[in-house]
């Protein structure tokens, strides 16, 4: 699965690096070094613009930074706490799953981040584990977005949103079995074209992508949602010198 990852570039990077606009405005976060389930996050969509009266320009799309919360709300869900259960989709089963098959078809996305969390049991301890690029360019989370409304409210739409999760390849099987689907570059455009529904043959992973990681061990003060700051990236290779282990709260 994919409970937590890093995401701390600011929202004008994040749209040059991903040739996008930021439409991110007051809602922007900060930095974030322990992203958890339904904190606001980051998400890169494309859509077709719309004009004054709403009416799309089927001729062209923009790309965008948008702020969603992760967990994804279904537009038919009677409550939000519903996406407390749905951080993660399988690509086995986003096409059938009532919760995602529409999503998966015409709101698809991507999440940037420095890298994700996993841990690794070593008896009765879990050692976490950092999956990052060793360059600093960001990785592209696959990811499924919907909105979702309260009703009778005329306020804003809830925006949400799923990472998309696959069998772990190696060497991260030592770590987990199961990993996030990270969308090469190459493959941007037609995972958010709007126009296209069938993404099969977008749902494997890139075994290149996966040999560039590099999976740093890092401190157990991970584990609790409430810590954050760079040291939570930083390779810790001593165990002796972490903190006491806290049990992991997903």
């Amino acid at each position: 699965m994919c409970g937590r990852y890093a995401s701390v570039k600011d929202p004008g990077r994040l749209a040059v690096e991903f040739d996008a606009f930021d439409a991110t405005g007051e809602d922007a976060p900060g930095p974030d070094h322990n992203v958890a389930p339904t904190d606001p996050v980051y998400g890169v969509v494309q859509r077709h613009p719309r004009d004054a009266e709403g009416v799309r320009d089927l001729s062209r799309t923009e790309r965008s930074v948008r702020v969603m919360r992760w967990g994804l709300v279904p537009k038919w869900a009677k409550d939000p706490s519903v996406g407390n259960r749905m951080i993660n989709a399988r690509v086995e089963t986003v096409t059938s799953k009532p919760a995602f098959r529409t999503a998966i078809k015409y709101h698809r996305c991507l999440l940037p981040a420095e890298g994700w969390f996993e841990w690794r049991r070593d008896g009765r301890r879990k050692q976490p584990f950092f999956m990052t690029y060793g360059d600093g360019s960001s990785l592209a989370l696959a990811a499924i977005w919907a909105t979702w409304r309260q009703a009778g409210s005329e306020g804003p739409p809830l925006v949400s949103c799923s990472v998309l999760t696959t069998g772990a390849a190696e060497p991260l099987t030592e770590i987990h079995d199961r990993m996030p689907l990270v969308m090469p570059a190459a493959r941007w455009e037609q995972w958010l074209d709007p126009e296209r529904e069938d993404v099969s043959a977008l749902l494997e992973p890139s075994p290149e992508l996966i040999a560039d990681l590099e999976l740093r061990p890092v401190s157990t003060a991970v584990n609790d949602v409430r810590n954050d700051g760079p040291e939570l990236l930083e390779r810790v290779d001593d165990r002796s010198a972490e903190p006491a282990a806290v049990p992991l709260d997903e």
